[in-house]
């Protein structure tokens, strides 16, 4: 009723016929939607429906018919998006296959003779984090348990463990372009550039990228600096003091990690179950694209998911086949699992296909020069639009609970913005991905954070209280980091950014240390 009475006074001249604060609508009722719903598919679809509704005068029956026809019917017939779901169809059939085959838990259990100290369990717990990189989700359920009964034997916090698996997990797998974080992030990419018609390669763009995930970076380097220091601060000091004077039964730990988590754990499971695999992914990637130049020259884009998508086909062929010489399971059940992984990717490939479809409307409504126009108005400073993507990208990844809905909101808004500032693309993906990342990170309602708990068996909301400070550390810091960075535009700004957050760590172990001293 309220788009029809707008579309009236439009055509009688009253509204200019740009579609002014109009074209904020989608991005809004999505966001909003995604915020109340904590349904990232929802939240896309209402999105996209506001934006059909828009153009078609407010009638309901042309929107559902556009939307269809003229949306998400193109959006599966492009030969690009039809590539990418069929490789992330194929991710996550091999995905769930290393999950199920016991291989990361036999692979974590062989370290077990050499973890004898406190540095070392928690380095052996990231080093585990950082090789399962192929599954953000994953990464808690597999490593968590493996860790659990040798942190409490060596009395560190599970708060301790929540907090290396969630800062090992998502932080990971976004900076990896060949696994289901990497493909999706780029098909947003791309779907962008093909709306302003840029010609430059979405997995150029991604790599360039990664310098500037800035947040993902600090997640991941301050574990060994705080495991090598041996100073925590605020909640999670307060979780090892009281570990520290617990008592725990290792033997019986970990026989209650064996029932418990059954389904990741396999008896005749071996460390090669993971490392063959991930080599025969590597070995027909780098095999099939050699001889175009790969990896020192540019390739091309679709020529790269088709190598990608054979490596993945042929890893899972390899791992069924050692499933078997290991008699970890029948080839039936293993094929099963082969086949529900692919199913599982539905609500990804889903997701996609919705966000293409809002990345084109809101391209469409000129959303992005609305609010281009409008920063240049109030005098906006250039040099600030990176940290202001980053701030907005973090308020929705914390409110939704999810970094890839946000990356699909705030990727249709940020690489416009950057096109229309003459900020390099590189950057603008940086701070929605370093945003994204760290609103999830804080955020009580994020599956990894959930996960993560789960996986460390410890309370949800104490790992939440403890993982808040050290995420609000590399946050304020990431935050300076994108200042520094929408002003020089140099990748630098991530060397400041670590010697920023080595320097803080430095004046909070000499704070604690002048404190302690006191008290004596």
């Amino acid at each position: 009723m309220i788009i029809s009475v707008i579309m009236k006074y439009r055509k009688r001249g009253r509204i200019p016929m740009n579609y002014g604060f109009l074209s904020l609508l989608p991005p809004l009722v999505a966001v909003v939607m995604a915020i109340k719903s904590k349904n990232v598919i929802l939240s896309l679809f209402c999105g996209g429906f506001v934006g059909t509704l828009i153009f078609c005068s407010g009638n309901p029956f042309l929107a559902v018919k556009s939307m269809i026809g003229d949306y998400f019917f193109v959006q599966l017939t492009d030969s690009y998006n039809a590539g990418v779901i069929v490789l992330v169809v194929f991710i996550g059939g091999f995905i769930k296959l290393m999950e199920k085959s016991g291989g990361a838990q036999a692979f974590s259990k062989s370290v077990y003779c050499f973890v004898n100290t406190k540095l070392k369990a928690q380095m052996c717990a990231w080093l585990g984090g950082i090789l399962i990189f192929f599954s953000d989700l994953g990464t808690p359920l597999l490593v968590g348990p493996v860790f659990r009964p040798l942190f409490d034997k060596l009395k560190i916090s599970r708060e301790k463990l929540a907090w290396i698996l969630d800062s090992t997990s998502s932080p990971v797998a976004i900076l990896i372009p060949f696994i289901g974080w990497g493909v999706y992030i780029m098909g947003l990419i791309q779907a962008e550039f093909e709306n302003l018609k840029i010609a430059q390669s979405d997995y150029t763009t991604f790599v360039q990228a990664i310098p500037f995930q800035i947040y993902s970076i600090l997640a991941i380097i301050m574990i060994p600096l705080v495991a090598f220091t041996k100073k925590d601060f605020s909640q999670m000091k307060k979780a090892e003091l009281a570990a520290a004077s617990r008592e725990y039964s290792f033997e019986e730990e970990a026989g209650e990690t064996v029932r418990e988590n059954k389904e990741y754990s396999k008896s005749n499971a071996r460390p090669v179950m993971v490392i063959l695999p991930i080599v025969i992914v590597f070995a027909t990637l780098f095999i099939t694209l050699a001889p175009q130049g790969f990896p020192f020259k540019k390739v091309d884009g679709n020529e790269f998911r088709v190598a990608l998508t054979m490596g993945y086909f042929f890893g899972a062929v390899v791992l069924m086949v050692l499933i078997r010489v290991f008699k970890v399971q029948n080839f039936k059940d293993t094929f099963k699992i082969y086949v529900d992984g692919m199913k599982g990717m539905t609500d990804v490939a889903v997701t996609l296909v919705l966000a293409w479809s809002l990345g084109g409307m809101i391209s469409a409504l000129g959303t992005a020069d609305f609010i281009v126009t409008g920063m240049k108005s109030v005098q906006f400073s250039t040099g600030l639009v990176p940290a202001a993507i980053f701030l907005f990208g973090a308020f929705v990844s914390f409110s939704t609970g999810s970094s890839w809905g946000t990356f699909a909101i705030m990727m249709p808004l940020a690489i416009p913005m950057a096109h229309a500032f003459s900020i390099p693309y590189a950057i603008a993906v940086g701070a929605v991905l370093s945003g994204g990342l760290f609103g999830d990170h804080c955020s009580p309602i994020s599956d990894t954070t959930i996960l993560s708990s789960t996986g460390a068996e410890c309370d949800l909301v104490e790992h939440v209280k403890t993982q808040l400070p050290y995420a609000c550390v590399n946050g304020v810091i990431a935050f300076v980091a994108f200042v520094f960075a929408g002003f020089t535009r140099s990748p630098f700004a991530v060397v400041l950014a670590v010697a920023a957050l080595l320097i803080v760590m430095t004046v909070w172990n000499k704070r604690d240390e002048k404190a302690e001293n006191v008290k004596k």
